[in-house]
């Protein structure tokens, strides 16, 4: 019996060949007597052709339409030379067919299985079984194994071992609300889905496994937006006796594995390295994109000169005024600055002053704004040099609080980078942002919470003031930020029981709450743990930037909308009320309504 060839796989070197090949119709054209079939598999497309001279064939060839599901059997012939499509990979040869079986019918599809799709997302993913087969979304799906291939090959080389952590887990909540899972076996309990394998890894590191790692699905039930679902997938790692140097340098390599069997690209090696101080005072953002170089000024205390109070105010009252210079902005015109005044008010600013800066030398007259006559004329020339301003740039200021100034200008700028063409195309620049805030204060709760999580370690020299001055400590955290959006990130953790008791007592979790989340871990810390650290990175939000897609639905098989719902399974659903009733739950009411 002849063997199937894959679609894609047919070149010249198999001209003569009877070959078999199986697939799905993608056009039927009928050219004069002679009908045309395009078939593709996972591996490509292939033409057949049909000729009269085998009337039954010929006649079933007719009717076959897209979608159907076939198999060709048929010798390999070149393609006349005005029919040649060197855009395909098969494009030069063709398989005449001898016989072909219908192996499935198909109904019309609810949308055209094509390349350049024009139904909506919401209908794609209905059939997402359809969407599946067109070969934009095949080929993510193929990145997706390529990448995660050479990540546990990458792994496997550095002495890690591949270890399965716990799906069924106890509630211990990260930051984001938990899947809760009811136990039917101990009635009123619940499991919840893990959010991240987070102590179990630190566990395996106590138990001496040293060097652990896990394609790891996580759960978190939390608002969405593009970048996020309610289920993904982490490359997740842990190491023991490792510095944060360590971690750091051993996940470029990995960074660089995925990348050159994603993209065919090598990253320039060792990534930057800058400190979340550094990040929030020059870009903003503690995600900075560093593929151009707009910069923000603090010009604060300069502003304590003067009596305009939009920046007088929060000088003297401990905000923050900040200054965007723009290259060439003076070229926008007012409806672009306006656009940006709505843009910045998204993150909160009231406002979006500016100065347009014609003629450096000539101050005042020498520039345009609403505001200049508000600023002394020594004012505006510190201003401009301490901006490096030229002739032609546009300034805009940012004052009030510092994280509303900070997020506003640092949107703004990136914002701006993309408006102004400042980003080339292809570019690929990593940075690791380090020196995290241990604690971050949390007005709504009144408490200290911690940036990362509880059991990320402090800087040593740091620890002294955790009980004073807790708010101006640094922890060991990283993470790392490709093009503008973090990636992934860890930490070295806290490894000795007395250690990881204080933090909690900081954070206000008491010894008793502590013991009922936590007990296990704080037992199990008091059992010779190594010193460890680790980290994870987004594998969906990596594929997604890899490709340049809008939102990681496109690189996940099966993903979930931005309710958090499967439209073509249709869940969450309701279940009976007898398993319910074997669970011991009851359904209010009022809940059911509101949903």
């Amino acid at each position: 019996m002849t063997q199937r060839t894959f679609c894609g796989d047919f070149r010249s070197r198999h001209l003569g060949q009877m070959v078999q090949l199986c697939g799905w119709v993608q056009t039927n054209r009928d050219h004069g007597g002679v009908i045309f079939l395009d078939v593709r598999d996972r591996s490509g497309l292939m033409q057949v052709v049909a000729h009269p001279d085998t009337p039954e064939t010929h006649a079933l060839a007719h009717s076959l339409r897209q979608q159907d599901v076939i198999q060709v059997m048929g010798e390999v012939i070149a393609r006349s030379a005005d029919t040649v499509n060197p855009k395909l990979p098969t494009g030069a040869v063709e398989i005449k067919a001898s016989s072909i079986s219908v192996l499935n019918r198909s109904e019309t599809p609810p949308f055209l299985v094509e390349d350049d799709c024009d139904a909506g997302e919401q209908h794609r993913l209905q059939y997402r079984y359809l969407d599946l087969r067109r070969a934009p979304m095949q080929a993510n799906m193929a990145l997706r194994h390529k990448v995660t291939h050479a990540a546990r090959n990458y792994l496997d080389a550095q002495g890690f071992l591949e270890i399965e952590t716990p799906i069924l887990n106890k509630s211990t909540p990260e930051g984001a609300r938990d899947y809760l899972v009811p136990s039917r076996t101990h009635p009123g309990a619940f499991f919840a889905l893990p959010q991240s394998p987070q102590i179990f890894k630190q566990l395996l590191m106590v138990a001496g496994m040293e060097r652990y790692y896990q394609i790891a699905r996580c759960f978190r039930d939390e608002d969405l937006r593009a970048d996020r679902q309610p289920e993904f997938t982490q490359v997740d790692l842990e190491m023991s006796f490792v510095s944060q140097d360590g971690v750091m340098a051993l996940t470029e390599g990995l960074i660089g594995a995925m990348l050159e069997a994603g993209l065919g690209v090598k990253p320039h090696m060792p990534f930057e390295r800058i400190t979340y101080h550094e990040a929030i005072t020059r870009f903003g953002l503690d995600r900075p994109d560093m593929r151009f170089a707009l910069e923000h000024v603090d010009v604060t205390e300069l502003m304590k000169q003067v009596e305009f109070k939009v920046f007088r105010a929060p000088a003297d009252s401990g905000g923050l005024v900040k200054v965007l210079r723009v290259p060439r902005g003076s070229e926008l015109t007012r409806r672009q600055i306006d656009d940006y005044t709505d843009f910045v008010g998204i993150y909160g600013a009231k406002g979006l002053a500016w100065i347009k800066v014609n003629d450096v030398n000539d101050i005042p007259a020498g520039l345009q704004s609403p505001i200049v006559k508000f600023l002394p004329g020594d004012v505006l020339r510190s201003l401009l040099a301490a901006c490096d301003a030229e002739n032609g740039d546009v300034l805009f200021f940012g004052a009030g609080d510092a994280k509303v100034v900070n997020d506003a200008l640092g949107h703004l700028r990136v914002k701006i980078g993309l408006d102004m063409g400042l980003i080339m195309e292809g570019e690929h620049n990593f940075v690791w942002v380090v020196d995290f805030p241990m604690f971050a204060w949390s007005e709504e709760d009144k408490r200290l919470e911690a940036l990362h999580h509880p059991f990320t370690s402090p800087v040593p020299e740091d620890m002294d003031m955790l009980d004073s001055e807790p708010l101006a400590m640094r922890s060991q955290a990283y993470d790392l930020v490709w093009n503008g959006t973090e990636i992934g990130g860890g930490s070295i953790r806290i490894h000795d029981q007395k250690t990881q008791s204080r933090v909690f007592s900081a954070l206000s979790i008491t010894s008793e709450e502590a013991e009922a989340k936590f007990g296990f871990l704080l037992e199990a810390l008091k059992y010779g743990a190594p010193p460890h650290g680790g980290l994870a990175f987004g594998l969906d939000r990596i594929l997604a930037l890899m490709i340049g897609a809008e939102s990681i639905r496109d690189v996940i098989a099966f993903p979930k909308t931005q309710k958090a719902a499967d439209v073509m399974c249709q869940s969450p659903s309701a279940v009976a009320d007898d398993q319910l009733k074997e669970l011991g739950l009851r359904l209010r009411r009022t809940a059911i309504d509101k949903a």
